[in-house]
């Protein structure tokens, strides 16, 4: 049967190990592909005898890097045989960062507990936001195909988390909404009083002098002979709870 040239992008599963001849490497791939209701995984066995890869694979990669791989993709005889990506090119598109060995140890010396819960909050939160990226990508909308990937994964190494990691393509317009989006947030977020937002000198002074300045005696006055008389209990109620317990005009009149 004739070899499928075939495009791959996916997650290294584990160790990458040299194959029953001298020059050959076997690694397997975890590839999925998004839609609006489920997730579909496959794991493709892949084998190379390109030198330079099989260092690469060999020496430079590790679990949980996203690699994109090119090749044939033969398809066995019999429905007993395996199915092989036989790789010629081979690209590196994110690295998993190296796990240190402090770190690890810290992580097996600590609360047990701790460590599953926010294990739980983190993949919950890669969960929801790889839903609202995959929706957001299959909305109809005019324009250009989806040429905009974005990868979504745990931090650290990722050998055993391979199940959070997502793959979301977006068309360009849909990218450049979702920048906007997010820009918008920020905004929202600096405006908040916890965002650290600090007032020059000279405008403390000028608001410290504007709130000076306003007598309180002549606003409620002027408030209260703008309302109507069956309101005013009410909006003097809400003066003394803004302000404190303001005299009312008729209590300082001579």
């Amino acid at each position: 049967m004739d070899a499928i040239p075939l495009v791959l992008d996916g997650y290294l599963t584990a160790a990458p190990v040299p194959g029953d001849r001298d020059g050959i490497v076997c690694w397997r791939l975890s590839c999925s592909a998004g839609t609006d209701h489920l997730v579909e995984e496959a794991i493709i066995p892949c084998t190379t005898m390109e030198p330079e890869i099989v260092h690469a694979l060999l020496t430079e990669r590790q679990p949980g890097d996203l690699l994109r791989v090119t090749g044939h993709l033969t398809l066995p005889e019999a429905a007993s045989g395996v199915i092989q990506l036989h790789v010629e090119s081979l690209e590196v598109l994110w690295e998993a960062p190296l796990l240190d060995a402090d770190e690890d140890e810290d992580g097996r010396d600590g609360d047990t507990a701790t460590v599953t819960d926010a294990a739980a909050d983190r993949n919950s939160a890669l969960a929801a936001l790889a839903e609202a990226l995959t929706s957001l990508g299959h909305q109809a909308a005019p324009g250009p195909e989806q040429s905009v990937r974005i990868h979504l994964s745990p931090a650290g190494t990722l050998g055993t988390d391979l199940e959070h990691c997502h793959s979301i393509d977006l068309t360009p317009a849909r990218a450049h909404q979702l920048a906007d989006a997010i820009d918008a947030l920020n905004c929202r977020l600096d405006d908040r009083p916890d965002g650290g937002v600090v007032l020059d000198p000279q405008t403390l002074a000028d608001l410290t002098d504007l709130f000076d300045d306003i007598d309180l005696i002549d606003l409620t006055r002027t408030v209260l002979t703008a309302t109507r008389p069956e309101n005013r209990p009410a909006v003097t109620r809400a003066m003394d709870d803004m302000f404190g317990d303001v005299p009312a005009p008729e209590d300082t009149d001579p």
